[in-house]
Parts: structure tokens; sequence; C-alpha cells
């Protein structure tokens, strides 16, 4: 698209498109961010093998993240109970494949591992 403004032409989409597209743009970003784990809860994810089963966005072998998230969402213990099941293991809720237990891991990780997850819906 070529604008003659001031005798100059100019090329391209129209300022307010881009202020739109840049405003998209951020938003998304935004979102995107919020639904990443902070470094610390990755590490700690990481640290305890989490990983290797779990993904935030997709089933790999255990549901993902968001999976989780949205089967807790509208149990009023839901944080409590996901601390349980990070900590204790179990199975027969998303199948046969069992979940082992994570006794390393501390009350307190249990915790910030369970309310990130379930911030993820």
């Amino acid at each position: 698209m070529v604008k003659v403004l001031l005798g100059i032409p100019r090329i391209g989409p129209p300022p307010a498109l881009l202020r739109v597209a840049l405003a998209v743009s951020c938003i998304a970003r935004a979102h995107a961010a919020d639904n990443v784990p902070s470094d610390a809860t990755r590490a700690l994810a990481e640290q305890h093998n989490c990983m290797a089963c779990h993904c935030v966005t997709h089933r790999m072998l255990a549901p993902s993240f968001r999976q989780i998230a949205a089967h807790y969402a509208h149990q009023p213990d839901a944080s409590v109970r996901l601390q349980r099941k990070i900590i204790d293991g179990g199975a027969g809720t998303w199948g046969n494949a069992p979940m082992p237990a994570n006794t390393q891991i501390t009350d307190a990780q249990a915790a910030a591992l369970a309310a990130w997850i379930l911030q993820l819906r």
C-alpha cells in the first residue's frame, strides 16, 4: 500500500494498524509469560524429574500440567489434594500409568508446584 503524506510516499500499513498489531503482540507475550513457570519452579520440576513425564501444554507419558489444572479446577481443596498427589504419587486418575511417590519433595516445594500448576488452567 502506497500513500502520499505531505508529498512523501509512504509504503506499508497505516500507523493505526501497526499500533493494534503491537498491542496484540504485547498482550500475547504477557499472557504467554504467565503460563511459563518461573525459573525457580521450572528448576524444581526438573530437579525432581517432573518434566520427564509431564509437559506444560501437551500430554507426554503423563497428563500436561494444563490438563491437571483443568481436572482440579472446581475442587475446593484442589491445592491440598494436588500437593498430596505430588508427594505420595498414585495411579488410576489418568489411566493405568502410576505416578511414583516423590518423598524427597518437601511440603513447601509441593505447595509451590501445586500453586503453579493450578494457575495454568
